[in-house]
């Protein structure tokens, strides 16, 4: 990415610590020199802003960078604009020499505890209170993707029709994440399949229309 500015202004911050949401630079003022961004920096509006933790770094003739440390936290893809990070720490009894190890592909149901328009959201795997709880990876299942309507509507409280009918003849796991990525895991792949189908048609269904989709379903399989 290449901006039009000087930088003068920013040499006083190279090699400081900095913090997302921190501005490395107006541009309003600033039209004289192009400059090159790398990881770490965005440009909103007419400034420059810091995106991820660490040191701001500049190497000549115009380079401009955040360095930070990767093995500190992991990368997550949580269908947002920007990656989110999950701190290597963000795990009940996480300690530096206690570090969980995932593959690059490994499903996480996490929870975001910030975010704004000035920095990559933040995870954790742990509840309020520190626990576990029914966070981390989720191993085996199928995961498929869904619009953030229907996701709502299977977190909703009390249970959802289609999931208290499938619940009612089949035994399954489910995680649902505010994104729309929903996790189906079952002792059968016959029931993954039937759960998952019966999710993804019941978007625009009535509570009544939902049951009997569930009913029509099961006696396919039966049948």
């Amino acid at each position: 990415m290449e901006v039009e500015t000087s930088s003068s202004s920013t040499a006083s911050l190279v090699d400081k610590a900095v913090v997302p949401g921190d501005i490395v630079l107006d541009l309003t003022s600033m039209s004289d020199q192009t400059i090159r961004l790398g990881a770490g920096l965005r440009q909103y509006s007419d400034v420059l802003s810091v995106v991820k933790a660490g040191k701001l770094k500049f190497k000549k003739p115009n380079k401009y960078w955040v360095e930070s440390s990767q093995k500190r936290n992991f990368l997550v893809d949580i269908k947002g604009p920007t990656l989110a990070f999950l701190p290597v720490l963000a795990f009940e009894g996480g300690t530096r020499r206690n570090i969980p190890k995932f593959e690059i592909g490994t499903l996480l149901y996490v929870r975001v505890v910030k975010a704004n328009s000035c920095m990559n959201p933040e995870l954790s795997c742990t509840d309020a209170s520190g626990k576990a709880a029914e966070f981390g990876s989720l191993k085996e299942g199928y995961m498929f993707d869904t619009s953030t309507g229907l996701a709502r509507m299977l977190l909703s409280s009390p249970t959802c029709p289609i999931l208290e009918a499938l619940g009612r003849k089949l035994s399954y796991e489910i995680a649902v994440g505010l994104n729309g990525r929903v996790w189906v895991n079952a002792s059968s792949p016959s029931t993954v399949i039937l759960v998952s189908n019966a999710i993804m048609r019941s978007e625009f269904l009535s509570d009544v229309q939902q049951k009997i989709l569930v009913e029509k379903l099961m006696q396919r399989v039966q049948g």
